[in-house]
């Protein structure tokens, strides 16, 4: 045994090492969703946290997000278990449709399986709801709006984050979670561009109560047909809304979830398609439209005390529903590093979480390309090999990936 005196100094130690952690200040760029889920990680391990959104206000961008139990266990830790609850949507099971006839290819239990299972629930959010339930809980001061970054500089021990209206701020570390068009990402890494799909999404948000004559289940559903993939699904407390994506091939090149589109347009694109897919989308009275990007794995997130996250980092298709569930699983691994450093070790934990991170975070945008293919196959061999391979499979939740829906990243992380 070490004397007291010896425990005293390393106590001592100890303490002061958790007060320089405790002092590190995090600059996160971007309010979504993965951006104010690291507002909460890091403001939980103890950081001065400051988070610039470019937006005059949170507000609606996208109507419906899924959120998987390998994020849902995340914000549940942070104490968010009874917002999520009352604001989310359990889809009882996955139900995959044919185009033409709606006949099932596959059902399979997700909501409470997946709680059984991997420990925590599945929820459909609609967007503006699960951003209200994050920044509510974001302390007083931490989030600024009306702040565009449009440059930044490491100095050394810190890095000064320059704003639109010309103000600055700096900190010892920066999180770049600013979209698919992250500044901070040109910032550190140069230009570049995201790689097109080939692939355009309409979506629709229409009240409940105006589908209710279509006897819809409250399920995750899609239906697939050549070229083209429709997503319905409910929304809201209480499952309010409707809300539904039809993914189409084009050449429409804007990526941009607020562009309105003619519903008459979504129509003309699901031309014999099973009525209820187009009683659906003629239930909106308006649509928007975007083209849907990726990007190849990056090479690197970090650069010096800057770091990347969630569609800054990589930016994936919506085919595994995993864009925001990344992020926030980006968000917890960010926290555990700079938990387990110092002001000068900064750029060191960045790495550490890059190195932890980008090996998932790359499975899922190359599982999300090769779903892009398996959803639009051609009625045919493949087609049919496809389905029945999916009918045979009837106890897990779709889709067979325990590998994604059970990972507990924060688990896997103190055990390193």
């Amino acid at each position: 045994c070490m004397p007291d005196s010896h425990n005293a100094r390393a106590r001592a130690s100890d303490s002061r090492e958790r007060e320089v952690i405790t002092h590190m200040r995090v600059i996160v760029i971007g309010a979504g969703i993965g951006g104010l889920a690291a507002a909460l990680t890091l403001g939980r391990s103890g950081f001065e946290v400051q988070v610039f959104e470019q937006a005059t206000e949170l507000r609606e961008i996208g109507a419906g997000v899924q959120i998987s139990p390998n994020a849902t266990r995340i914000l549940h830790r942070l104490g968010l278990e009874e917002p999520l609850r009352r604001f989310g949507v359990r889809p009882r099971e996955v139900v995959i449709r044919r185009w033409d006839d709606g006949r099932v290819i596959a059902r399979q239990p997700l909501a409470d399986a997946c709680e059984r299972n991997f420990g925590a629930p599945y929820y459909h959010f609609h967007r503006a709801e699960l951003l209200d339930v994050l920044s509510a809980t974001v302390p007083d001061g931490v989030l600024h709006l009306d702040h565009r970054c449009v440059g930044l500089t490491q100095q050394g021990d810190r890095v000064e984050v320059q704003f639109h209206n010309g103000a600055t701020a700096d900190a010892e570390v920066v999180v770049g979670a600013d979209g698919i068009h992250s500044t901070v990402r040109e910032a550190i890494l140069g230009p570049e561009s995201p790689r097109f799909s080939g692939h355009v999404a309409y979506r629709g948000l229409v009240p409940a109560a105006r589908v209710a004559h279509l006897g819809m289940e409250v399920v995750a559903s899609l239906w697939w047909g050549p070229n083209h993939h429709f997503v319905p699904y409910f929304v809201g407390a209480g499952a309010r809304y409707l809300n539904w994506v039809a993914v189409t091939p084009g050449d429409w090149r804007l990526e941009s979830w607020t562009a309105r589109g003619e519903v008459a347009d979504a129509l003309k694109e699901f031309e014999g398609w099973h009525p209820q897919v187009r009683a659906i989308i003629g239930s909106a009275d308006v649509t928007n439209r975007w083209a849907l990007y990726d990007r190849d794995p990056l090479p690197r997130w970090t650069i010096g005390r800057v770091t990347l996250m969630g569609d800054a980092a990589h930016a994936m298709l919506p085919y595994m529903a995993q864009g925001a569930v990344q992020s926030i699983e980006d968000a917890a691994v960010l926290a555990k590093c700079l938990e387990r450093a110092n002001a000068n070790d900064a750029g060191g934990a960045l790495l550490r979480y890059e190195q932890a991170r980008k090996p998932r975070a790359s499975r899922c945008q190359e599982g999300s390309r090769r779903n892009g293919i398996m959803y639009h196959l051609a009625d045919g061999d493949d087609q049919r090999e496809r389905d029945a391979n999916l009918a045979s499979a009837t106890t897990a939740p779709l889709p067979q990936n325990a590998w994604l829906y059970g990972h507990d990243v924060e688990a896997e992380f103190e055990q390193r």
